[in-house]
């Protein structure tokens, strides 16, 4: 009897011990930190190109200026919704860190980098990729020639497009600006007018007493 007792105890134990490692204890967090929308500031705006492409930049503060590598990511073309404003984008590969923000402007043209059919350069006279704004000779470059003339071509229609936008402002800037002239000469006409027939009723009155 007493050996079967303690093999029964031998075996209540070995139970315990198993419910042990399968217990899973589940602790609740004690702050609960609500999810954050992070904004990319691309919400606002529509992707007209996007394609893969590695970037550099031409190091002209060094000793010996040479051109760097900024980084290898997908380059965008991006469009304002509301604005109208076109800016281009790039951002590294898994880090996503900015390599070019720039909006594009009337007079940004792309050249043949060192005669090679699939990398451009251009300057730009405000880059943001390191958020203070400074002026960039930067260069891009394709897989191939191919992918290097579509980038060109949408380019140069994103130009072309913000130059009809900035002739349209200033021809809507110069009508506005005629409107007011125009108004300002019907109020001095106006006064003139006002001013020739006080001195009528001012010469009629003097008459009148003598």
């Amino acid at each position: 009897m007493a050996e079967t007792k303690e093999t029964h105890e031998e075996h209540d134990t070995s139970t315990e011990n198993a419910d042990d490692s399968n217990h899973d204890p589940q602790f609740e967090p004690i702050v609960s930190l609500p999810e954050q929308e992070i904004k990319t500031l691309e919400e606002d705006e529509e992707e007209l190109f996007k394609m893969r492409a590695k970037l550099f930049r031409f190091a002209s503060e060094n000793d010996l200026p040479e051109w760097k590598e900024r980084g290898t990511g997908d380059v965008k073309l991006l469009k304002h919704r509301e604005k109208g404003t076109i800016r281009l984008l790039m951002r590294r590969d898994k880090t996503l860190k900015i390599c070019a923000n720039h909006y594009i402007t009337p007079l940004m043209e792309l050249k043949p980098n060192a005669g090679s059919d699939r990398a451009w350069v251009w300057n730009t006279h405000a880059d943001f990729a390191d958020e203070s704004p400074k002026p960039e000779l930067l260069a891009i470059r394709f897989l191939n020639a191919e992918n290097a003339q579509k980038f060109k071509a949408k380019f140069e229609e994103c130009r072309n497009e913000v130059d009809k936008q900035a002739k349209k402002a200033g021809t809507e800037k110069n009508d506005s600006a005629d409107k007011v002239a125009e108004k300002l000469e019907e109020l001095s006409v106006k006064e003139e007018n006002k001013k020739s027939e006080k001195k009528e009723e001012t010469k009629e009155k003097t008459e009148e007493k003598q």
